[in-house]
């Protein structure tokens, strides 16, 4: 099989195509046959030797890659010969190999592909639409709500706009240039803004007007763009923050004067990792997510934006996604 593997942590061009032999599946796990594989602004991190929240340390060579999807060729001992020929779609957690055209998974991590789903809108689903779930919890969104989202025309946004209309509320989506801009508009948002143009927020107000301030801030960025949206949310306003990407995948998240927002009576809470988690429930968090997401999309709620490269061209899939030059996910296609 051809899959894409790295030798050094470096630049984007460390990842090389090279042709290998298929994996085995092993007790309990099953191998897919790969038509799709997300990647993730985590995986430029780890090509850069970035360790992120990963539990041990990236081992190389390495195939990177943790979304998958495509049909079930191959059963290791004690998986369902039935599963067989299934279309499927996978997070692997923090095992490397998606960027391959075969992959092997545990079958306690399968997801079937509702009808009407190709395999690179699954794997949108699988991560980055299980991760909108979770920060989607963290708002009690309606008809009253008037909600700002910097990076709207990414994975995330796309979501996060979709899901916020179906209840209702009044969306402002910003992204970067005017053809992103339109995909918000299109995608669902009442206002669609250029964060660009630092008269943006002025954009904001002004929509708004002076009796309708934001809601909720869903901030994925961070940064100066971040600070300038918490800014606009009135009295009660709820800031949600999920990422940093302004300042970097090594940075943090905005720094707060001590009772900068309480003099305000703006709330700000990070929904990230075991707040996520305890709020999703079950005795699996991580699948009650991903089964609210593919749900939705069957409902035909979510609708996956998708950026589509081949598998031999991981490195400018890589070096788009850095550049900010894709829109919705990104996936390789072997």
């Amino acid at each position: 099989m051809h899959a894409i593997r790295l030798h050094t942590f470096g630049p984007a061009e460390n990842l090389t195509y090279e042709e290998i032999d298929a994996p085995e599946p092993g007790e309990g796990q099953v191998r897919i046959e790969v038509a799709a594989a997300g990647v993730h602004l985590l995986d430029t991190a780890l090509r850069e030797g970035i360790q992120g929240p990963a539990p041990a340390p990236v081992e190389l060579p390495t195939i990177p890659g943790r979304e998958v999807a495509g049909v079930v060729d191959a059963v290791g001992a004690g998986a369902p010969a039935e599963l067989v020929g299934r279309r499927v779609v996978a997070h692997l957690g923090f095992a490397p190999g998606g960027y391959a055209e075969s992959a092997v998974v545990d079958v306690a991590r399968l997801q079937d592909i509702p009808d009407g789903l190709d395999a690179a809108e699954a794997v949108a689903l699988i991560g980055t639409g299980r991760t909108a779930m979770g920060i989607v919890q963290f708002a009690d969104l309606g008809e009253g709500s008037v909600v700002l989202i910097p990076a709207a025309a990414g994975g995330l946004g796309t979501f996060l706009v979709q899901y916020a209309k179906d209840r209702g509320a009044t969306v402002i989506g910003l992204a970067g240039g005017s053809r992103k801009t339109d995909l918000v508009k299109a995608n669902g948002a009442d206002l669609a803004v250029d964060y660009s143009d630092p008269r943006w927020p002025d954009a904001v107000r002004e929509f708004c007007g002076a009796d309708r301030p934001a809601t909720v801030v869903f901030d994925g960025v961070g940064g100066g763009t971040g600070r300038a949206a918490v800014g606009l949310l009135g009295e009660g306003g709820l800031h949600v923050v999920f990422g940093w990407t302004e300042s970097g995948l090594d940075g943090g998240p905005i720094e707060f004067a001590d009772g900068e927002l309480a003099a305000r009576g703006v709330e700000s809470v990070v929904a990230l990792g075991p707040a996520m988690m305890q709020r999703a429930g079950g005795d699996n968090p991580v699948r009650t997510l991903e089964t609210r997401a593919l749900a939705l999309a069957a409902e035909g709620v979510l609708r996956p934006a998708v950026t589509r490269f081949p598998l031999a061209q991981a490195a400018a899939a890589h070096r788009a996604l850095q550049e900010r030059g894709t829109v919705g996910k990104v996936v390789l296609e072997p």
